[in-house]
This record gives structure tokens, C-alpha cells and sequence, in this order.
């Protein structure tokens, strides 16, 4: 018996060859269920129709980061930028299959009108949590810092998808980027153990931000 995660794969690899050679509207869920050998009953319990295939993955990793973003972090920020690192991660697995989603999409208005709302749906997932995990953030810092990093996500995630190799480190690279220009990137140096400390923050640091360190700090 084929393991959940292998069957969804094995469906969305003939989704995506059947939308390639015939077109997403000419192709059929039961042409879909045929190629991969599945029923069209155990089509509809994986997925809801011909997009979700498309999505599945997407709609995999909301559901994890939620779990991920819901444990403890000590910086909430460096745990936006590892979720992100870590949906780039998914895709880095199986770049051939990413590229092959990615040409379907370009091709077909209502799949990037879905992968817009997609899209949003993690710039969400990030503000939220952001803004529970900082009492007192201005939305403006919570909300553009979260569009700042899906961005920048998707702007190297597209590398990959037109066939450059581009490693997760890259990303990472990037994602420092964004934390240093909101001033959020921790200093590599230790600080000394002395009696008076005299704090000096980036004028760009949100106010919620300082006041996490300092309390941080102080306890």
C-alpha cells in the first residue's frame, strides 16, 4: 500500500502532466485518477478538485508552519524567516516537480489567481503571529515585515523555478537582509557582563521589538 504522501505525489505528477499535454480545462478529474492509477472516490477524498492538486503542497505547508509558529520561539522574527526557510526547503526536495507546477500555473488565469491568494494566505499566517507574539507591534511593522519576507521568499524561490540551483543558504542570505534593515538581526557579538549597560538600538527597530529585548534583558 502506497504511503499517503507518496500517493498525493503520484497524483499531482499526473495532474501535471495531463495539464501540460492537454490543458487544465480539457483534462478531466477521471483522466487525472485514471493516469494515477487511482479511483475517482480516492481522488476526492485527497483533494478537493483539479486546483488543489495544483495547491496541495501549499495547503501541507499552512498547516505545518501553524504548528510550527504555535511553539515557543525567543525571537519572532528569526521564526518568520525559518518558516519561510522551511517552505523553500519542501520545494528544494523536488525542484523538477516545482518547476513543472510553476509552468502550469503561469498558463491558466484562475490557478494565478489562486496562487495571489495563496500567496496572501502566508503574508497572513506571518502577521498574526507576529502581532500575537509582540504585544504592541504597530501593524505597519507586523504587516510589512511579513510581505517583506514572503517576498523576497518568492523572489528566490522563482531562481529555482526557472532552473537555477539555488541551495537554501541563498535564502537565508537574503532573510538576514530583511531582519538588518528592520533592525532586527541580533549582533554577533556577546555582550560583556558589566554592572551598566548602555542599549543602542537601530532607529529602524520596531518599538515593540526594544521593548521585548530590554524586558528580556532585565529578566
Amino acid at each position: 500500500m502506497q504511503h499517503p504522501t507518496q500517493l498525493r505525489t503520484g497524483v499531482v505528477a499526473a495532474a501535471l502532466d495531463l495539464f501540460s499535454q492537454q490543458g487544465f480545462e480539457a483534462t478531466s478529474v477521471e483522466q487525472i485518477a485514471k493516469a494515477a492509477g487511482v479511483s475517482r472516490s480516492t481522488f476526492f477524498r485527497q483533494f478537493g478538485g483539479k486546483e488543489d492538486v495544483v495547491f496541495t503542497d501549499h495547503e501541507e505547508m499552512l498547516d505545518s508552519l501553524r504548528t510550527f509558529l504555535a511553539q515557543p520561539h525567543d525571537d519572532p522574527w528569526a521564526a518568520v524567516c525559518e518558516a519561510s526557510e522551511q517552505v523553500f526547503d519542501h520545494f528544494v526536495r523536488d525542484p523538477e516537480l516545482a518547476r513543472r507546477r510553476y509552468e502550469v500555473v503561469r498558463e491558466v488565469p484562475v490557478l494565478r489567481e489562486r496562487e495571489i491568494v495563496t500567496v496572501f494566505r502566508y503574508e497572513r499566517l506571518f502577521d498574526e503571529y507576529l502581532r500575537g507574539a509582540l504585544p504592541g507591534l504597530a501593524p505597519i511593522d507586523a504587516v510589512g515585515f511579513s510581505a517583506l519576507v514572503t517576498a523576497v521568499h518568492n523572489h528566490v524561490l522563482r531562481r529555482l523555478l526557472r532552473g537555477e540551483s539555488v541551495p537554501v543558504s541563498t535564502l537565508h542570505t537574503a532573510l538576514d537582509d530583511v531582519r538588518r534593515r528592520y533592525g532586527v538581526l541580533p549582533d554577533a557579538a556577546e555582550p560583556a557582563s558589566d554592572d551598566v549597560v548602555v542599549a543602542v538600538f537601530p532607529r529602524s527597530m520596531p518599538i515593540a521589538e526594544i521593548s521585548r529585548r530590554v524586558q528580556a534583558e532585565l529578566s
